[in-house]
């Protein structure tokens, strides 16, 4: 056989190595296979073990287009350079093998370049887009996170194209140079880098964006509210120690309603200071809604203040599974100091209720002691005492292991506090992506020990526990969606959000934040639970529609795998496992079809996930549960 027909056929081969490879492969260009193509390839991994040209197998000779050797144990330093000579390469996929060395700038050269993923990796020294010549502006997305770089040079001279960078979980010291000129970017991941810039000036113009992460770094600025809420607090988690988040006016409001309160029940052991500040302040004061519009005066003189801190004080705090027990709201001030800040849990984002304080009841019973804004489900917030304390009863029976139990309850006049089981081990979001595995909270220890840890940390839990929050929420929705005490009407979460998802000693999700009217339908829930199955499969935080609709056509087009984190890659690659995930995805995939009447119900969701391991989730069932009688 010909030496230069034997060339072709390998070449052919590396095009061909995917399905969608070789459809968008051109068997018009033959002219494009010569023996130099064949020497390229070689030449540019002549130094990577574990790289083999496949056999020959067809005599048609087409260019390549796609080098798609993620995961393939590759190690050692590729010859970039060679590379920009395939004329015809439109993607590299290297990702999750051990390369190691520099990129050389000029492989940036290679004219048809669109997308580069050499993530996970052991690449290192700075990442250089200025070899003298331009680069391709064709250059769409770039991916080298997890490698040690450290810097990022002339990247303005990719502003023609680029829409994605993540450079994250790098050694890169200072932002980019540059980055403002990248106009057409829109999804940006600077985290963990311990790098320095101001915000927002060395970034690129933020209205442009839909995905931005840049914490655990050290970046100076302050973060206005409305870019918070736009790509979420998560997104600036330890970004630098003189870098400041805006508090939005909801927060604010949220403050003064629990100021409030603190001042309300702080007892008989307060009620001298209560009664002074009060009594300054009553006759002035008015009390305003949470639209800031003017109502009554709350205490028209010193009479009427010390009879409202007496009354408030004295209110009982019903405890539905120990009757026996005689609380107060004084004794809630005692056991939260107050309601003050020290007791305050951590406001997140996604939840509708007011403020949260940690509290030990005698007995150590520990909870949850949350401000009721606005109605629940069978509370109206004009309803007397009489009809919200029956509401509350009968919410405290809706009860599942897979839902946040409703303990108690306190009713001081208009105001209405709501006593919930406390979660150690918090909630999903910051279980998923916050804390190391083990560790002590973030606030205990630095950004430098936050890293150190980070890079050698075990999966944030396996896969098999990943699986079991996923079935856990799916079982959880399921009985929400059955309807309310028969009545076939169902209960619609509205907001399913991994800050909702609660986990207990035994990781065990319980749902949370429920109990609030909502306007949506059962279909909305299981989209939400559809991004919940992304999120956990890949680790990736804050999935909206955009993202959402990328992850399918990563599916549809059967490259779930590249979805799958890479804390779990490593260790379930080529396993059952790996099966098991792919399945999981292609559920979610089926309740985040855009037409609502295409998605599952969460019935079908959990009978599909059963399916995906059935010893496990007969393992795992929980007892038949709904609304029982005390």
């Amino acid at each position: 056989m010909p030496l230069h027909l034997a060339a072709c056929r390998l070449i052919l081969l590396l095009a061909a190595a995917s399905p969608a490879a070789a459809a968008e492969s051109n068997s018009n260009t033959s002219s494009n296979c010569t023996l130099l193509d064949a020497q390229f390839v070689r030449a540019a991994f002549l130094n990577v073990t574990n790289f083999t040209l496949p056999l020959p197998g067809r005599r048609t000779c087409r260019p390549v287009r796609r080098l798609p050797f993620p995961s393939r144990n590759l190690t050692g330093p590729v010859r970039w350079g060679e590379l920009r000579n395939l004329t015809s390469l439109l993607t590299v996929d290297l990702s999750g093998n051990s390369l190691d060395g520099t990129i050389d700038a000029s492989f940036w050269r290679a004219p048809l370049l669109r997308a580069v993923d050499v993530s996970r990796n052991r690449l290192a020294g700075a990442l250089r887009f200025d070899d003298g010549d331009d680069p391709s502006q064709r250059l769409a997305s770039l991916n080298v996170s997890g490698n040690q770089f450290t810097s990022v040079e002339s990247v303005a001279r990719l502003a023609g194209g680029l829409e994605v960078l993540d450079v994250s979980r790098n050694k890169i010291g200072r932002a980019p140079e540059g980055l403002g000129s990248l106009t057409r970017l829109q999804r940006l991941d600077l985290s963990r880098n311990n790098m320095s810039g101001r915000f927002p000036d060395d970034l690129p113009p933020l209205g442009g964006l839909v995905f931005l992460n840049i914490s655990y770094n050290n970046f100076s600025g302050v973060v206005p509210s409305d870019i918070a809420s736009k790509f979420g607090h998560d997104a600036f988690v330890q970004a630098g120690t003189t870098f400041q988040v805006e508090p939005s006016s909801r927060r604010r409001k949220k403050r003064k309603r629990v100021v409030m309160i603190a001042l309300i029940a702080a007892g008989a052991a307060a009620a001298v200071a209560a009664l002074a500040f009060l009594a300054a302040c009553g006759r002035r004061k008015r009390k305003k809604d949470k639209d800031g519009k003017g109502g009554a005066a709350v205490w028209e003189d010193e009479e009427v203040v010390v009879g409202a801190v007496k009354v408030a004080a004295a209110a009982p705090v019903v405890v539905l599974e120990r009757p026996l027990m005689e609380l107060t709201l004084a004794d809630l001030a005692a056991a939260t100091s107050g309601f003050g800040r020290e007791s305050q849990l951590a406001e997140t984002t996604g939840r509708r209720s007011g403020a949260a304080y940690r509290a030990v009841l005698p007995g150590d019973l520990h909870v949850v002691v949350r401000v009721v804004e606005g109605p629940v489900a069978g509370v109206r917030e004009d309803d007397d005492e009489a009809a919200a304390a029956a509401g509350f009863r009968e919410l405290a029976r809706l009860r599942h292991p897979n839902i946040l139990p409703l303990l108690g309850y306190c009713i001081a006049g208009k105001q209405k506090l709501l006593l919930f089981e406390y979660m150690e081990k918090g909630d999903l979001h910051r279980w998923l992506h916050e804390l190391p595995v083990g560790s002590m909270d973030t606030e205990d220890i630095g950004i430098d020990t936050m890293e150190a840890i980070d890079q050698d940390r075990k999966p944030a839990g396996d896969w098999p526990t990943r699986y079991r929050i996923i079935l856990g929420i799916a079982r959880g929705l399921a009985f929400l969606h059955q309807g309310w005490a028969g009545s076939g009407r169902p209960i619609v979460h509205g907001r399913l959000v991994p800050t909702n998802i609660l986990l207990d000693d035994d990781m065990e999700p319980r749902i949370s934040d429920f109990l609030h009217p909502s306007n949506e339908t059962p279909e909305s829930d299981v989209y939400r639970f559809g991004t919940l199955v992304f999120e956990l499969v890949s680790g990736q935080a804050r999935w909206n529609d955009t993202s959402t609709s990328w992850a399918r056509g990563v599916i549809r087009n059967r490259k779930g795998r590249n979805l799958v984190d890479d804390r779990l890659r490593d260790e379930t690659m080529g396993t059952e496992a790996e099966k098991e995930m792919a399945e999981c995805l292609q559920v979610g995939f089926l309740c985040t079809a855009s037409s609502p009447e295409k998605r599952p119900t969460m019935q079908q969701v959990v009978g599909l996930l059963k399916d995906i391991r059935p010893a496990a989730s007969a393992a795992g069932e929980p007892p038949v549960a709904g609304l029982m009688t005390q």
